[in-house]
Parts: C-alpha cells; sequence; structure tokens
C-alpha cells in the first residue's frame, strides 16, 4: 500500500500532506520511495 500511495503522489493523483494526514503511520515509508526516487522536492515538512 506504501508503494501505491508513494507512486500517486510522483504522478500527481494524491497529495502529500493529505495522505501523510490520513495515514502518518506511512509517512516514513513514503518519505523513504520519495526520495529513493529523487522525488524529494515533494516532501512538505
Amino acid at each position: 500500500m506504501v508503494a501505491y500511495l508513494a507512486l500517486q503522489i510522483m504522478k500527481g493523483k494524491l497529495d502529500y500532506v493529505a495522505v501523510v494526514t490520513k495515514f502518518p503511520q506511512y509517512k516514513e515509508d513514503i518519505d523513504t520511495i520519495l526520495i529513493a526516487e529523487g522525488r524529494e522536492d515533494l516532501i512538505i515538512k
């Protein structure tokens, strides 16, 4: 599920803030995937 959420964030289908607000338990894993894919620009702190 984390990979799916990260992919949808990268595609622009989902908003990062909305996802980590709804699923805070996945934030660290989503951040790791986005950084690994070179999309740390999508991480909003």
